[in-house]
């Protein structure tokens, strides 16, 4: 039984926007990355060296909690963002760039390392691969107040990160999207060329 679709992709790929369209289509639960209740995002942003040991924990936890819960639901689950991104994307950026002291970082990767050890891999890891131009007009687009503290070099260093880190992912399969020209709300041919590829994925088929 498929229990776990997992979307990943750096911020403002369009995660979010696939998710709550593949949760439609094959009446799949969702699982979304906690922002709006998530209590250290907007200050992280604000100032990353003070807050970035703590918004990763969080983020880590957080996604624990929501692979557990996918091993007990009865259904399908698509999940936005993986535990993986928390550690090999987001909180290896954050070290090298000197928000996180060496000996948090040491302790966040033995805490890492415990969650990863009991968590099964996704059915489906579907990557949202996306240029940083494209980034910055759907993160525009969106209109958070604190991304707009994000600037072109973060999100490029994390692009780096993501490539690095896909190109080596062997846990489970693996759906690598290229996402720059697609509007899955506009236009729906879009959507159904990217349904059709997780179901040839998962189900050896298309619709």
């Amino acid at each position: 039984m498929i229990k776990h679709i997992a979307l990943s992709g750096n911020i403002g790929s369009g995660k979010t926007t696939l998710a709550k369209e593949l949760s439609k289509h094959f009446g799949w639960e969702i699982m979304l990355e906690s922002v709006e209740d998530n209590p250290y995002l907007e200050d992280f942003y604000y100032d990353m060296k003070k807050w970035a040991y703590k918004l990763q924990v969080y983020f880590l936890f957080n996604r624990y909690d929501q692979v557990k819960n996918i091993q007990l639901s009865r259904s399908p689950v698509v999940q936005d963002r993986t535990i993986y991104e928390d550690a090999y994307i987001f909180a290896k950026h954050l070290h090298a760039s000197g928000n996180i002291s060496n000996s948090n970082y040491q302790k966040y990767l033995r805490e890492y390392q415990r969650v990863e050890d009991t968590s099964p891999a996704p059915d489906l890891l579907i990557y949202l691969r996306s240029d940083v131009p494209n980034l910055v007009r759907r993160i525009n687009i969106r209109n958070r107040d604190y991304e707009s503290k994000i600037n072109l070099q973060y999100l490029k260093d994390l692009n780096e990160l993501y490539e690095s880190w896909i190109g080596k992912y062997d846990l489970g399969k693996l759906l690598i999207i290229e996402a720059d020209q697609l509007d899955y709300v506009r236009d729906p041919s879009h959507l159904s060329s990217v349904i059709d590829l997780v179901n040839r994925e998962l189900f050896g088929i298309f619709n």
